[in-house]
């Protein structure tokens, strides 16, 4: 089954990951492995013009990770995980929003010079 996508995990969202108890970030990677292969916005959606969000509800709590794509990385498409969060409201909370485009725009930067 071909990949919509690879996937990199920036050092604060690999830090939440390692964070949560095993059984939640298995969930996790899970849906993310599955939303590689299979376009669905119940797993992955866009919430603004350049980030995206990976979603998991698992045991009653909403777990978050903003992404964004990087295209220019290789041959195959690159999703960039910044960063991850329990959401509490309805809404992705917009201080969220702009730290993905913060660490975003280092990551870009960073990789331009290379």
């Amino acid at each position: 089954m071909k990949n919509y996508f690879e996937i990199l995990f920036l050092e604060e969202a690999f830090d939440f990951l390692t964070g949560l108890e095993r059984k939640h970030y298995e969930k996790i990677l899970y849906n993310i492995r599955k939303s590689q292969v299979e376009l669905d916005p119940n797993l992955f959606k866009k919430l603004t013009d350049d980030i995206w969000e990976f979603r998991t509800v698992y045991q009653g709590l909403h777990y978050r990770l903003l992404a964004f794509w990087d295209k220019s990385a290789s041959v195959n498409t690159l999703v960039v995980a910044t960063h991850g969060f329990i959401k509490k409201r309805s809404k992705v909370p917009t201080n969220e929003i702009q730290k993905a485009r913060l660490s975003r725009d280092a990551y870009l930067t960073k990789n331009q010079k290379k």
